[in-house]
């Protein structure tokens, strides 16, 4: 097993404080930049797990990096520069209190909300007769409110963001444009490596400047759900499961073992075998993904070696 990163408390150039996340840990510089620092924490119903996965934190960032530079044509993004594996600086922005949760299929949340009988979700109607997994006519945005740590985010319809004042009505307008725009570009890169970007949510804030641009990551197994092209149709026809390369297949795990998050309920043991199987996906997803081979860096020191990277690049 290797080294894997839990928790950062770095000191770098002009650091004024510290954000800790579910996942990432974000430094503010001089409130001009943010380091962002993926950690290998695993969060699953809004619930910090009590291990780490090997590589998980490089995966995200490194597939975000990708997603982010793929789109930046169609959708400004936050980045200026990745100096580490594990790291992603940005510009500082005031983030939006929402996020844009894009459907293209039933399934995860909203077939749990549909199998329970409801037909509306987040204001948005889903018609009747449908299947898990079932590919919608059109895809859908489900927002929802963004949490503190540990807290869990909650459903919320464009109306009630609108008359809440949460977002501004031109905003929020501009937020739904960017979210189909990237939403339409995932799914090409997505068909090109035989899979289906199936449901996502990206997270957006507004420059200094007063730009509006997608921060964090996109495309992630942790921000999204992917299914194998080859055979969905016949999966269906059949009414079995979709082989996913997301997070789903931990939240299943933890279903089956009697965990949802909920007031009560034991996290389940996380055994070796169990760390290194969620790693394997991780991998297998970056590489679906990407088209690309994962190279591990160097995790023997690892929290050295972010710090090292981010100073020299600081400097």
């Amino acid at each position: 097993m290797s080294t894997t990163i839990n928790d950062t408390n770095f000191s770098f150039p002009k650091q004024k404080n510290i954000y800790k996340g579910k996942v990432r840990e974000v430094y503010n510089i001089d409130d001009e930049l943010l380091v962002m620092v993926a950690t290998d924490r695993l969060s699953a119903f809004d619930v910090i797990l009590p291990r780490q996965i090997p590589y998980k934190g490089q995966i995200l960032n490194q597939i975000a990096a990708k997603m982010l530079e793929a789109t930046s044509h169609l959708v400004p993004n936050w980045v200026v520069a990745s100096p580490d594996p594990n790291v992603t600086v940005g510009h500082m922005c005031d983030t939006f209190k929402v996020e844009m949760v894009i459907r293209g299929y039933l399934t995860g949340h909203a077939w749990r909300e549909y199998k329970s009988g409801k037909r509306v979700l987040c204001g948005v109607s889903m018609p009747d007769g449908m299947i898990e997994n079932q590919k919608f006519e059109t895809p859908i945005i489900t927002p929802s409110t963004k949490a503190a740590i540990g807290d869990h985010d909650e459903d919320i319809s464009r109306e009630d963001i609108l008359v809440q004042g949460i977002v501004s009505k031109e905003d929020y307008e501009q937020l739904e444009t960017y979210t189909y725009s990237l939403f339409k570009k995932g799914t090409e890169i997505a068909a090109k490596q035989g899979l289906i970007l199936v449901d996502t949510k990206y997270e957006f804030g507004k420059t200094k400047e007063g730009q509006i641009v997608v921060i964090d990551e996109i495309h992630t197994p942790d921000s999204s759900r992917y299914f194998y092209a080859e055979g969905y149709d016949e999966i269906q026809l059949k009414d079995q499961k979709q082989k996913q390369l997301s997070k789903e297949f931990v939240r299943e795990w933890l279903i089956e073992n009697g965990f949802q998050g909920k007031e009560g309920q034991q996290i389940p043991e996380i055994t070796d075998e169990k760390i290194e199987e969620i790693s394997n996906r991780y991998i297998e997803l970056y590489e679906q993904i990407t088209g690309e081979q994962f190279v591990k860096a160097d995790v023997s020191d690892v929290l050295t070696r972010i710090e090292k990277n981010v100073t020299a690049y600081l400097s």
